[in-house]
């Protein structure tokens, strides 16, 4: 029998060498290469075209009860799932520490548990009695959860194996498990990948809904090998700043719905609470009207949100070097527009600092926020305060063209039901809405003329 041979395996993004190097040849990160179990010349041989049992075929068009979602009683955690939680299904929801990821699946599991649903919780980080403590504080301590706290896969399957199934499963967190047919600590790429893998297998044949629960990186990316994001059906991200009290629950990946639906909630003293008007919760605290302010109408999936976008431009002397800080939007895309903006319509950011901040904490990344960006700066440099019923979208092209963007009507909508009069965007047929004066811009030395002259 030949030899075994010695791997590698990289614990950020799961590269295989046959030698140990300081640095990662696949993504370049530094001192993460740890050994794996061997892999014998058999096994790497070994023919897998015979000696199974037969796997057994159903006719797509046959007709067969499809698995009914089940509400977790938490609107906007069945939002961002697209509809509620699917049997047999596996998510792995990813955030940074303290965000509220275990407040948020202790509220659902205790949901479905006073529901009458069977809900289990199995923590890898804390104590039974410490989980108990966090449900009593969220006033949660009589909801019928079971509680455990284990790292043994082997030991989590066998007594899950003894009992009927649950309509929740909670893995706190996939980092903490580990097998004793694996080598390795838990947390590295092969026990992560092993337990995740025996433990989807387990939902998928019992009709389980199983929520894993991720570390991340310090860049906010989940921890471990990409393949774990593959092998699970939804990948959710829990956002936010904790200096800010909201919370935003965004699908990166989701086999059965959109990915471009989000869950709003607000952290208080008893948990988190649900926002049914995120708009309310981004725009308050608008009263007097300052230089450098426009309000734009995001989109989330099918949900408009309202938010306040703040410009604040700063002289310099001759000579110094100008700074751009941006916060909650692409930094690539401010540059690019301050460069329209004294190209195609003669404004000069060059001797000013220049500092952008989504208010609220809130990250954009819908292009259509290029329109109320560029009227924010504008109105910073000439210090004209925009008016306060006043919304603004539209993409900016490098010609300075505003052109349309998607859903615009849904956009007027959220803003004339929050008392807001007027808008201005692109030209390409939009629908009228009652009570709100939709004006049309085509180019970008347009807006500057609208609010340098006060019109």
């Amino acid at each position: 029998m030949a030899k075994p041979k010695r791997r590698y395996v990289c614990q950020a993004c799961g590269g295989v060498s046959h030698r140990w190097q300081g640095q990662c040849p696949d993504c370049s990160e530094w001192n993460t290469l740890a050994e794996d179990a061997p892999e014998t010349v058999f096994s790497a041989r070994h023919d897998l075209s015979s000696g199974g049992r037969a796997v057994q075929f159903v006719s797509l068009d046959q007709p067969v009860a499809l698995p009914k979602r089940r509400k977790t009683g938490l609107a906007e955690f069945d939002r961002a799932l697209g509809g509620g939680l699917v049997p047999g299904s596996a998510i792995l929801m990813g955030g940074d520490p303290g965000i509220g990821k275990s407040t948020l699946l202790l509220q659902a599991a205790a949901s479905i548990a006073l529901s009458g649903g069977h809900s289990v919780y199995i923590s890898g980080e804390e104590a039974a009695d410490q989980v108990r403590l966090r449900a009593d504080r969220l006033g949660l301590g009589k909801a019928p959860i079971l509680l455990a706290a284990a790292t043994s896969v082997r030991d989590i399957l066998t007594t899950l194996g003894g009992m009927p199934p649950p309509a929740l499963l909670v893995i706190d967190s996939i980092q903490t498990m580990h097998s004793d047919q694996i080598e390795g600590a838990p947390g590295t790429v092969s026990q992560v990948r092993g337990c995740a893998f025996e433990l989807i297998r387990y939902a998928k044949e019992n009709g389980v809904a199983m929520v894993l629960v991720g570390h991340v990186t310090k860049d906010g990316s989940i921890a471990g090998p990409r393949v774990l994001e593959h092998m699970v059906d939804v990948v959710m991200s829990f956002e936010g700043e904790r200096s800010h009290q909201y919370r935003i629950l965004r699908a990166i990946k989701n086999r059965f719905g959109a990915v471009d639906e989000i869950g709003v909630f607000a952290m208080a003293g008893a948990g988190l609470e649900e926002v049914g008007n995120p708009s309310l919760l981004f725009l308050s605290g608008r009263e007097e009207q300052i230089a450098g302010s426009a309000v734009f109408p995001a989109l989330e999936g099918t949900r408009p949100v309202l938010v306040e976008i703040q410009a604040l431009t700063v002289r310099l002397a001759s000579g110094a070097t100008p700074r751009r800080a941006v916060v909650g939007w692409d930094s690539g895309r401010l540059a690019m527009l301050l460069a329209v903006l004294e190209a195609r319509c003669g404004l000069s950011f060059s001797s000013a600092e220049v500092y952008l901040n989504v208010a609220g904490g809130y990250r954009l990344t819908d292009p259509a926020a290029d329109l109320a960006v560029a009227a924010a700066l504008v109105s910073a440099l000439a210090d004209r305060p925009l008016a306060a019923d006043v919304a603004w979208f539209g993409e900016v092209s490098l010609a300075g063209e505003v052109r349309p963007v998607a859903h615009a009507s849904i956009r007027l909508k959220e803003a004339a039901k929050l008392g807001f009069t007027r808008a201005w965007g692109p030209d390409g047929g939009v629908e009228k809405v009652a009570g709100l004066n939709y004006g049309t811009l085509r180019l970008l030395p347009n807006l500057v003329d609208r609010i340098v002259g006060g019109s």
